[in-house]
C-alpha cells in the first residue's frame, strides 16, 4: 500500500511486477555483484499504488528507480541474493525485498487499532508490527498474522508488557484511551485519556527516545502538549519527532471538496491547519490544488461539515461507535509518509499538529516537509495570503486552542513523572 504525501493515490497505472514469470524448469544462477539492478516501474511516477493484498515470490528489476527509498534500495543490492532466469534469451534480476522498519501500535484492539493494523500490515516498509493493549490484542494478532504479507506480528498484553513492546522501534503509533461518545463533553475526554498517554509516552521515553511518534488519543490538542512535557521531564524531548495526528482532517477535507466540486480525488489537496476539534480544524479552502471556484456559501458549508466530520460518524453510529475505519485510514497515511521520509525519500509533506512558530501559539497543524530526522520543515506559505472568512477563522480559533494547549501542560506538570 503506498499512501502519497498530502494526497492518497486510489490508483495507479505503473505496472509492478510482482509475480514469478519463470517456468518451473527453470535454473536460476547468481548474478555477479557488479551487476546494478534497481525496481523499475512503467510510470514516471514509480509506484504510486501497493495494494499488498497478494503474495509475490519477486520483484522484477529492469532499472535503478524504487519507491523504497535510498536506504533500502542500497540494503537490497547489499543484502538479498539475486536470481536471474534466462527465458526467451531475456534475462530478468529477481530478489526478495525485505523491509526494516518496526512498529508498535498502542492500543491496538480497539476500533482504530484493528484496521489500522491491518493497513500497516500491508505497507512493504514495516518488518515488524507489534500490537500492544490491555486486552484482546493476541486475537487480534493472531488474525492479523494469517494475512499474507512479509512482517512479522506479535502481541503484547498489560502494562507490565509495554517496554517489550517498544523494543527497538522507529515509529510509535499511541492511540489507546476512549472514544468521544454521543453526551461526552472534551472534558469528560480529557480526563480519560490524559493519563493513559502521559503513561504511555514516559515508556517511550524511557525505552525508545528516537523513535517517532505518532499522537492519535483526543483531544489531540491537548494530548501533544501533555507528551511533549513528558518528554521535556525525562530529558529526552525532540520537537521534531512529536506528531499529532491531523491527517483525517486533510482526508476528510479533499473528500468532501473532490464530491462537493465534481473532482478527481486523487488530484485534490487541502491543507488543514490549527489544531484537530471543532473550530480549531481550519480547512483553507483557497488554497485547494487544483484552483477551484467556491462561493461564500460553499466555503461555509464545507468548513463546518469538515470542523463536525466526527460529530457526523458519531451520529450516524447512533451511540455504537466513533469515526474508527477513516481515523485508521488516515493514520495509515501518516505512517506510510513517516516511513518512507525514514526511508529516505526527500519528498515528504503531510499536514501535522507540531510545535510550531508560524503563529504565536507553541503547537499548530498546518504542512509540513518530512525528513529522516522528523520534522525538516513548517511550510508558511499556506498562511500567507488568506481570504477574510480564514483569517477570521484563524483568529477565531486561536483562543481556544491556546486553552486546550495550556490545559494539556498544566496536567503535565501536575503529575509526577515515573523515574
Amino acid at each position: 500500500m503506498k499512501l502519497t504525501s498530502c494526497k492518497m493515490a486510489a490508483a495507479s497505472t505503473a505496472n509492478f511486477f510482482t509475480t514469478s514469470t519463470a517456468p518451473c524448469n527453470s535454473k536460476p544462477y547468481m548474478v555477479s555483484k557488479s551487476k546494478s539492478f534497481g525496481l523499475r516501474f512503467n510510470s514516471p511516477n514509480y509506484l504510486r499504488s501497493f495494494s499488498g493484498l497478494k503474495a509475490a515470490t519477486s520483484v522484477n528489476c529492469e532499472s535503478e528507480s524504487s519507491f523504497l527509498g535510498k536506504e533500502s534500495t542500497a540494503a537490497l543490492r547489499d543484502s538479498f541474493a539475486p536470481k536471474a532466469v534466462k527465458q526467451n534469451r531475456d534475462t530478468v534480476t529477481r530478489f526478495q525485498p525485505r523491509a526494516s522498519f518496526k512498529v508498535p501500535i498502542l492500543g491496538a484492539a480497539g476500533g482504530i487499532g484493528q484496521p489500522l493494523a491491518l493497513l500497516i500490515k500491508m505497507s512493504p516498509l514495516v518488518s515488524t508490527l507489534h500490537l500492544y493493549d490491555i486486552a484482546n490484542v493476541r486475537g487480534v494478532t493472531a488474525d492479523l498474522s494469517h494475512c499474507n504479507t512479509p512482517s512479522q506480528v506479535l502481541d503484547f498484553t498489560g502494562t507490565a508488557e509495554i517496554p517489550n513492546s517498544l523494543k527497538g522501534v522507529d515509529v510509535v503509533v499511541i492511540l489507546a484511551g476512549v472514544p468521544r461518545k454521543p453526551g461526552m463533553t472534551r472534558d469528560d475526554l480529557f480526563n480519560i485519556n490524559a493519563n493513559i498517554v502521559k503513561d504511555l509516552v514516559e515508556a517511550v521515553a524511557d525505552t525508545c527516545p528516537d523513535a517517532f511518534i505518532h499522537i492519535i488519543s483526543n483531544p489531540v490538542n491537548s494530548t501533544v502538549p501533555i507528551a511533549a512535557e513528558v518528554l521535556k521531564q525525562k530529558g529526552v524531548y525532540d520537537p521534531k519527532k512529536l506528531f499529532g495526528v491531523t491527517t483525517p482532517d486533510v482526508v476528510r477535507a479533499n473528500t468532501f471538496v473532490a464530491q462537493k466540486k465534481n473532482l478527481k480525488l486523487i488530484d485534490v489537496d487541502v491543507p488543514v491547519v490549527g489544531g484537530h476539534a471543532g473550530i480549531t480544524i481550519l480547512p483553507l479552502l483557497s488554497k485547494i490544488k487544483p484552483s477551484v471556484s467556491l462561493t461564500d456559501e460553499e466555503v461555509e458549508e464545507l468548513t463546518v461539515r469538515i470542523q463536525n466530520a466526527r460529530t457526523e460518524v458519531v451520529d450516524a453510529k447512533a451511540g455504537a461507535g466513533s469515526a474508527t475505519l477513516s481515523m485508521a485510514y488516515a493514520a495509515a497515511r501518516f505512517m506510510e509518509s513517516s516511513l518512507r521520509a525514514l526511508d529516505g525519500d526527500s519528498d515528504v509533506y503531510e499536514c501535522s499538529y507540531v510545535q510550531s512558530e508560524l503563529t504565536e501559539l507553541p503547537f499548530f497543524a498546518s504542512r509540513v516537509k518530512l525528513g529522516k530526522n522528523g520534522v525538516e520543515a513548517v511550510i508558511p506559505s499556506d498562511l500567507q495570503g488568506l481570504t477574510e472568512y480564514e483569517a477570521k477563522a484563524l483568529e477565531a480559533l486561536k483562543p481556544e486552542l491556546k486553552a486546550s494547549i495550556e490545559k494539556g501542560v498544566a496536567f503535565a506538570n501536575k503529575q509526577p513523572v515515573a523515574a
